[in-house]
């Protein structure tokens, strides 16, 4: 299958990180190479453009996208919370800007084998790193209903999490759970028909947890966030692109911690902690899609960019 996936906030996130012809970029979720081949556009032969990205499909379709610009490209197979290691290993001391876009991709969402999307019948997988070990399939034969249940509520935000977690318990009694439409079969009997009507698909919360859990995405954007702002050269510039409110939560809170670290009382007339702000918020409010964009691209709805730079 072809891996193509629209890129999300394509101008207003790349325009962000004002680049330098001969600076050092990094896509740490390189995906379909959109923000790279944007960035690629303004480098010269001496800019570097560095693409992480855990899946091997994705630097491959990238590598073959960006092959005719003139800019160094490096290509990396690994989590984007590892890059201080990856910047290690390639003797690079900082980078110029960075771009993280957090959604799953349009391949990943379409290729049915990957198991991600709740819309077509596929194995029970939702790996992103196709050599990890977990899959989803162990995630819902195994865990306790317990366990199921607080994934579900904490990474789905599911209201009906226990009921949910409960139904796959029961159905796997009978035999294991093999793929996705016998899951979303499951949890359209779990949610009572009243809460069916209205909102989402039901299976969307639920898919999301598991997908979370299985990648382990929240503890890796955590501790990304707080690296990635480490490694930028002064003046260098981060874009972060999240789509549900569990990671946008999680790179506020970190912005803002960077922005303002002083751990001072209040009532304090001076800081005496010694902690200076190490980032500046680019944009009050983040950046959300056009209408243009939503009607062209519904899956941007829920978008949210928050750009950050270096002081």
């Amino acid at each position: 299958m072809e891996f193509k996936h629209v890129t999300v906030l394509l101008n207003e996130t790349v325009d962000s990180l004002n680049i330098k012809p001969d600076g050092v970029y990094v896509d740490g979720t390189l995906g379909g190479g959109g923000h790279s081949e944007a960035i690629c556009k303004s480098l010269n032969a001496e800019g570097t453009l560095i693409g992480i990205d855990r899946d091997k499909d994705a630097l491959k379709a990238a590598e073959e996208r960006l092959k005719d610009y003139p800019c160094n490209k490096i290509f990396v197979q690994s989590n984007y919370s590892d890059i201080k290691n990856v910047l290690k290993n390639l003797n690079i001391d900082g980078v110029d800007g960075a771009v993280l876009d957090l959604g799953v991709s349009s391949f990943q969402l379409d290729n049915a084998d990957r198991g991600f999307s709740y819309m077509s019948k596929a194995p029970l997988d939702m790996r992103m790193n196709q050599d990890d070990e977990i899959t989803a399939y162990d995630v819902i034969n195994n865990f306790s209903e317990e366990h199921l249940a607080d994934i579900i509520k904490r990474y789905g935000e599911e209201k009906w999490s226990s009921r949910i977690a409960k139904f796959i318990v029961k159905a796997r009694e009978k035999s294991n759970i093999e793929d996705t439409q016998q899951l979303v079969e499951i949890i359209k009997a779990a949610i009572p028909a009243r809460a069916r009507r209205d909102g989402p698909h039901p299976a969307k919360r639920t898919f999301q947890a598991i997908r979370i859990e299985v990648n382990d995405e929240l503890y890796q954007l955590e501790k990304a966030v707080g690296d990635f702002c480490d490694v930028l050269n002064k003046k260098g510039r981060l874009s972060i692109i999240s789509f549900h409110s569990l990671e946008d939560r999680i790179v506020k809170e970190i912005v803002l911690e960077r922005c303002d670290p002083c751990i001072c009382p209040k009532e304090f007339p001076v800081c005496a902690c010694g902690r200076i702000p190490q980032i500046k918020k680019i944009s009050k409010k983040p950046i959300v899609p056009s209408e243009r964009e939503i009607e062209e691209n519904p899956r941007s709805r829920s978008a949210k960019l928050r750009v950050i730079e270096k002081l």
